[in-house]
């Protein structure tokens, strides 16, 4: 009885000119895409803004589920977790020199000049083969684009930070990435690495009196309510990495491939130019209430050489890689 429903309707879908599609004509692929952004943050602005365009331009065969706020793990975690598909993607900032030490020269401070600079850099083939070319071998992870994690500052609950000096002793929470605690450690600070999302807590206990982020990281996890100073440090500007795992990315089809690539590489000019607004929006609202401080960077520049000297003996090619990204300002 059942068999001869199915052909009755069989029949009938095939009497209007119709046919039954096969379900996996009719499901998307999904592709989860982790950051530790909270609400607000710039890795969210961007990640939706990514999400949205995949959809309309592959007229919703892809859809990218957007986890922020460390759901889908820390950055370390999802680094690590690239490597199996697990997530398929995510956007990853200065953790990434754990894949590839190269990419620990965007730590290296005052080495980007604006985000004009940054845009030559991320384009030129020079640095494209240094860092990212070699990722799907070393780090099973694939870059799609580069986007914004933003321009560094410097806040602090013991005093603002004006000289190098001023960070003698500090206890300062820095980012997953060898190079910010050999930095802060030549500037004199006691460096420690907290994941972000449980940075609130830290500062709010005193289990360290600093840390230093982009203006959209301090704002999307309220550190202006548990920090009294802001110093205008620009110590570094990092840059953020669309990436997808190598393995996800070998199983999608070639013309899918092109899009999310495509996508991903033009939505780093929409990235930087929403950095820039949120740099000017966002301060109206750090300060107050923490307290503004302009900063001298020279005494900051001097201090850092050592770091640049160390970076260039110790990672193959970066002294040579440093030498390509100033000679682009």
């Amino acid at each position: 009885m059942k068999r001869a429903l199915r052909v009755g309707l069989a029949l009938t879908l095939l009497a209007i000119g119709l046919s039954p599609a096969p379900a996996s004509a009719q499901q998307a692929t999904v592709l989860r895409l982790g950051h530790v952004g909270g609400p607000g943050s710039i890795y969210e602005i961007v990640a939706m803004k990514f999400a949205a365009t995949v959809h309309e331009s592959l007229k919703g065969r892809v859809e990218i589920k957007v986890s922020g706020s460390s759901q889908l793990g820390t950055d370390v975690q999802m680094l690590r977790g690239l490597k199996i598909g697990a997530p398929e993607m995510a956007v990853l900032s200065t953790v990434v020199d754990n894949a590839e030490p190269k990419f620990g020269v965007f730590e290296m401070p005052y080495i980007i000049a604006n985000r004009a600079h940054m845009k030559k850099v991320a384009e030129h083939p020079k640095v494209q083969s240094a860092i990212f070319e070699g990722l799907p071998a070393k780090g099973g992870m694939r870059v799609l684009g580069v986007w914004e994690n933003g321009l560094r500052h410097v806040t602090s609950n013991i005093r603002p930070i004006e000289k190098p000096e001023d960070l003698k002793g500090l206890k300062i929470r820095v980012p997953a990435g060898a190079w910010w605690v050999k930095l802060f450690k030549a500037y004199g600070a006691s460096p420690s690495t907290i994941p972000t999302a449980e940075l609130f807590k830290a500062l709010q206990s005193n289990a360290v009196d600093s840390q230093e982020a982009p203006f959209p990281i301090i704002a999307a996890e309220k550190l202006q309510e548990v920090q009294k100073y802001l110093s205008l440090t620009g110590h570094a500007y990092s840059p953020a990495l669309l990436l997808i795992s190598e393995e996800t990315w070998n199983k999608l089809p070639k013309d899918v491939q092109a899009s999310l690539s495509k996508i991903g590489w033009d939505m780093g000019n929409f990235a930087r130019s929403e950095g820039e607004r949120l740099d000017k929006d966002l301060l109206k609202k750090l300060a107050p209430p923490m307290k503004l401080n302009e900063v001298n960077r020279e005494p900051f520049i001097k201090a850092s050489a050592v770091v640049y000297e160390e970076f260039g003996q110790q990672v193959p090619g970066g002294k040579d890689l440093i030498g390509v990204i100033q000679s682009l300002r």
